[in-house]
């Protein structure tokens, strides 16, 4: 399974923004001494980069930037949902459907297709909660889960929509699909 670079390179807009561009390129030169494929791989917004890889990235950035507090991934999905989907970001006009469950049932598994080239990723809503499964997917990784639950926290807090993440199932925990739900909050 691979993620598209996409992933690191808004990443890395939002970390420059945050910490500085001087901060960030020695972060990079660690981590490529750490890891060749980051010293011999030019990453662009349609490299394919596998997860695993994509994981190790946001690991290193983890500890050397947030002394290792693992709550970070979600805020890095959350900032990730952000830079695309807020007026002025290149994904914005998945943001231009008003209705609630079309935006669940049509825009989230777009949403995916933006980052992963695999896994299947069924959303629906119901009863004032939305249920997603994603299957398909070969990451065993419980950080990886935290910031895909983040990314779509954000996404429907963007849409007008506050929620609370709750995870059911986990492929990291050994489960066959990852399955969350986002209880709606009122607004």
């Amino acid at each position: 399974m691979n993620a598209k670079g996409n992933i690191i390179v808004i990443t890395k807009n939002n970390m420059v923004a945050g910490f500085g561009e001087q901060r960030w390129n020695t972060f990079m030169a660690k981590l490529a001494e750490k890891d060749k494929y980051f010293k011999d791989t030019v990453i662009m917004s349609v490299t394919l980069v596998p997860v695993e890889k994509v994981m190790i990235f946001f690991d290193e950035m983890c500890r050397e930037f947030f002394n290792n507090d693992k709550a970070v991934y979600s805020m890095f999905g959350k900032l990730g949902a952000k830079s695309l989907l807020e007026p002025g970001g290149p994904h914005q006009a998945y943001m231009l459907t008003k209705d609630l469950n079309q935006f669940v049932v049509n825009i989230l598994p777009k949403i995916w297709a933006i980052f992963f080239d695999a896994g299947v990723f069924a959303s629906k809503f119901e009863n004032n909660i939305i249920h997603i499964i994603i299957t398909g997917i070969t990451i065993k990784n419980h950080n990886f889960e935290n910031l895909v639950m983040g990314y779509n926290q954000q996404a429907l807090k963007i849409f007008g929509r506050k929620s609370v993440a709750k995870r059911v199932r986990s492929i990291s925990a050994g489960d066959k699909d990852f399955y969350f739900m986002l209880e709606l909050k009122d607004a």
